[in-house]
C-alpha cells in the first residue's frame, strides 16, 4: 500500500468573528427530543453532545434531574426505554463499528450496564421492541438476519431466521403479535410484512404488494387486544398510510388529500394518527381522526418538523428548525399553546442564512434543489450531495451548510433521483444504474445555476458524505470538466471491494439496487464504481475515511487512493480517523469541516 499525502487541519479558517461563529454552531449544546417510558412518562431518554461527544442521557421529569448514562470514546447514539422505565437500554458497539449488542442499566444509575437480553448474538442492529414481558431483538450478520424473543432472565429464542434482510417492526400492546419486515422475495428495498404469534413464532398473517412496492410496519394500535397494524404502502406511487386488522385480515387505506409523502403514528388512545407530511423539503404535522376521517394541520412553530410524539395527556412534543434557525424542542398543548419544552445548557448556535428553492428540468423530470447564498459571494460554490441514497436535503438547520456559507461558498443541495419525498418512481429511478443517474441531475442543476448567475461554473466543488461522498468521487471521474475539486467523506470508492467487505444489510440493499450481486452483474458494478474512472480524474480530491466503518470499509478506499498514487500526477489528500461511518465527537467533526473548507480553498486558489 502506498503512502498517501495527509490533509492538514488548519488552526483557523478566519481572522475575525467568523471563526468563533462557525465553530460555535458545532460546539453549541444540542439534544434530541426526549422519548419517554410508556407506563412511566416522567422517565425520559435523549442523546446530546453537551459533553463534547454525542452520548445518552436520562431525564426524570418529576425531579427535573438529568444524568449522563454513557461515556465512550467514540460516543453512543442509540437508546431505548422499557415500558416501566426502570432501566435504560443502549447499543454497545466498538469505536463506531455498529456491531454489538444491547445493554441495560438502572435508570437512576448505580450499577454497571449488562447485556439486556441473555443469549442474543452480537450483530448489526435489526430492530428492537421492548414490551412488559417480552422483548424482540433483531440482529444482522454475514449469515443474514435473526429475530429473537426474550422473556425475563431466560435465554432468548430465535423465532425468525433468513439469509435475506429483515427486521423487527412492531409488537402489539398485549404482546401476542409481532410484525416484522422481510425480503425473502429478494428485494430488501421493497420489503413485505409478516405477523408472527409471539407464543410459538407461527405466522398469523402475511402481506406483500408485489414487485417495486414496499410495505413497512409502523406500529400496532396501543390498546390491549387491538389487532390493527399501521403500515406504510406505496400502491399509488408514493408513501401513504394503511390500517390492517391482522386477525380479520381486513385493511383500510387512508386517503389524505396532501401532496408529497406521509408518515404517521397512533395517538396514545388509538383514536387518531399523528401525521408527518413532507413536501418540497419541508415537513409539517397533522392530526387524522380515524373515526371521522377529519384531517387538521397542527399549529406548530414555523419551520421544518423533525421528531414528534404524542404524550398521554395529548401534548405533542416535537423538534423544529429551518436552514436559518437552529432546532428547538417544543410542546404543543391540547389548549393550543406552543412553547419551548427544553433548552440544552449553554449558548444557542448562531443563526445562518435561509435556503431558496430551485426547480430544474432534468433528464428524468423536475429536480428540486436548495440554494444557500453568502453575502457578497464571488461565485465559488459547493454542491453538497446527501447520503442515503434514500434520503433528502430539507429546509433544516445544519452546522455544515452554515460553515460553507460562512466561508463564502454558495451551497447547492440537490435532491437527485434516488431521493425520498418525491414519490416512488423518483426514488427508484436509480435502480440498475446507480451513481451515473444521480449525477445527470446534479449536472442539470449546475448548468441551471450557472445560467442564472448563481455560481461560477469554473469554481464549483462537489462534496458529500457516505453516498454523497461516493457521488463526489464518481463525479470527478465521469464529469472531470465540471468540477474544480472533490471532497468525499466515508465514500464508496471501489464498489466491488466495498460489496465484499460491507455489512450484509448493505449487500442486500446493493443486490436489490443493481438487480444482483457483483458476480451476477459485474459490468453494472464496474460502471458504477469510482475506481473505474480514476485515470480520468483531473481535479484535486480529498478523502476522509473512518478506520472502523462497516458501511464504506477502509480497504476499498485504500484501493482507490493507491490507484491515484500509481498515476504519479494526481493531486489528492486523505484524512483518516479512528471511528466508524462518521464521528460523534464534536472536535473531530470540527477538524473534518476545517479540513474540507481549507482543501477547497486551496484547490480553487
Amino acid at each position: 500500500m502506498a503512502t498517501h499525502p495527509v490533509a492538514p487541519v488548519p488552526e483557523r479558517l478566519f481572522d475575525d468573528e467568523r471563526e468563533q461563529r462557525w465553530r460555535a454552531r458545532f460546539t453549541a449544546p444540542r439534544m434530541s427530543r426526549p422519548g419517554w417510558a410508556r407506563d412511566a412518562p416522567d422517565r425520559c431518554a435523549y442523546s446530546s453532545n453537551v459533553s463534547g461527544t454525542t452520548e445518552i442521557y436520562t431525564w426524570d421529569r418529576a425531579t427535573d434531574t438529568h444524568r449522563q448514562v454513557t461515556d465512550r470514546r467514540s460516543g453512543t447514539h442509540s437508546a431505548a426505554l422499557p415500558p416501566d422505565g426502570e432501566r435504560i437500554w443502549w447499543f454497545a458497539d466498538t469505536d463506531g463499528d455498529e456491531f454489538g449488542h444491547w445493554v441495560a442499566e438502572p435508570f437512576a444509575g448505580g450499577l454497571p450496564a449488562a447485556p439486556a437480553v441473555p443469549g442474543v448474538e452480537d450483530g448489526y442492529p435489526a430492530g428492537l421492541e421492548i414490551g412488559r414481558g417480552v422483548v424482540a431483538v433483531g440482529t444482522s450478520t454475514d449469515d443474514g438476519t435473526r429475530i429473537w424473543l426474550g422473556r425475563g432472565d431466560a435465554p432468548a429464542e430465535i423465532v425468525y431466521a433468513h439469509a435475506e434482510d429483515a427486521g423487527v417492526g412492531a409488537l402489539s400492546e398485549d404482546e401476542t403479535l409481532l410484525a416484522i419486515s422481510h425480503s425473502e422475495h429478494g428485494d430488501s428495498r421493497h420489503p413485505a410484512v409478516r405477523v408472527l404469534r409471539v407464543a410459538d413464532g407461527s405466522t398469523v398473517a402475511e402481506k406483500h404488494d408485489g414487485p417495486g412496492k414496499a410495505l413497512s410496519p409502523v406500529a400496532f394500535a396501543p390498546v390491549a387486544g387491538d389487532p390493527r397494524l399501521l403500515l406504510l404502502h406505496e400502491r399509488r406511487g408514493r408513501e401513504e398510510l394503511l390500517v390492517w386488522d391482522v386477525v380479520a385480515d381486513t385493511e383500510t387505506e387512508l386517503t389524505l388529500d396532501l401532496p408529497g409523502e406521509l408518515f404517521a403514528d397512533f395517538t396514545p388512545d388509538a383514536a387518531a394518527l399523528l401525521v408527518w407530511h413532507t413536501h418540497a423539503a419541508r415537513t409539517r404535522l397533522y392530526r387524522y381522526d380515524l373515526a371521522t376521517g377529519e384531517l387538521a394541520e397542527l399549529p406548530v412553530a414555523p419551520g421544518c418538523v423533525g421528531s414528534a410524539d404524542t404524550r398521554p395527556d395529548g401534548t405533542v412534543e416535537y423538534t423544529c428548525s429551518s436552514a436559518a434557525e437552529p432546532a428547538t424542542i417544543r410542546a404543543l398543548h391540547p389548549d393550543g399553546t406552543d412553547r419551548v419544552l427544553l433548552t440544552p445548557p449553554g449558548e444557542r448556535a448562531p443563526s445562518s442564512v435561509p435556503v431558496q428553492d430551485l426547480w430544474v428540468d432534468g433528464p428524468g423530470g423536475r429536480v428540486h434543489a436548495l440554494v444557500a447564498r453568502p453575502e457578497g459571494g464571488g461565485g465559488q460554490a459547493v454542491f453538497s450531495l446527501h447520503g442515503g441514497p434514500h434520503a433528502a436535503d430539507e429546509d433544516r438547520f445544519t452546522a455544515m451548510r452554515a460553515a460553507w456559507v460562512e466561508a463564502g461558498f454558495t451551497v447547492v443541495e440537490v435532491n437527485y433521483r434516488g431521493s425520498t419525498g418525491y414519490g416512488s418512481a423518483w426514488r427508484d429511478a436509480i435502480e440498475g444504474r446507480p451513481g451515473l443517474t444521480e449525477l445527470e441531475d446534479v449536472a442539470a442543476v449546475l448548468d441551471a445555476c450557472a445560467e442564472q448567475g448563481l455560481v461560477d461554473p469554473a469554481r464549483c466543488v462537489v462534496e458529500g458524505w457516505s453516498w454523497g461522498g461516493y457521488l463526489a468521487l464518481l463525479a470527478v471521474g465521469t464529469q472531470p470538466e465540471r468540477w474544480a475539486a472533490a471532497v468525499a467523506g466515508v465514500p464508496v470508492a471501489d464498489y466491488l471491494a466495498a460489496y465484499a467487505d460491507e455489512m450484509e444489510q448493505l449487500r442486500s440493499f446493493d443486490r436489490a439496487l443493481f438487480g444482483g450481486s457483483p458476480e451476477e452483474k459485474p459490468e453494472l458494478y464496474r460502471a458504477a464504481s469510482p475506481l473505474t474512472y480514476v485515470d480520468a480524474v483531473r481535479a484535486p480530491v480529498l478523502v476522509l475515511a473512518g478506520e472502523n466503518d462497516p458501511r464504506c470499509p477502509i480497504r476499498q478506499i485504500d484501493n482507490y487512493l493507491d490507484a491515484l498514487a500509481a498515476r504519479g500526477d494526481a493531486v489528492y489528500e486523505v484524512s483518516r480517523f479512528d471511528a466508524g461511518h462518521g464521528s460523534l465527537v464534536v472536535e473531530q467533526t470540527i477538524a473534518h469541516v476545517a479540513t474540507e473548507i481549507d482543501f477547497a480553498r486551496r484547490a480553487l486558489a
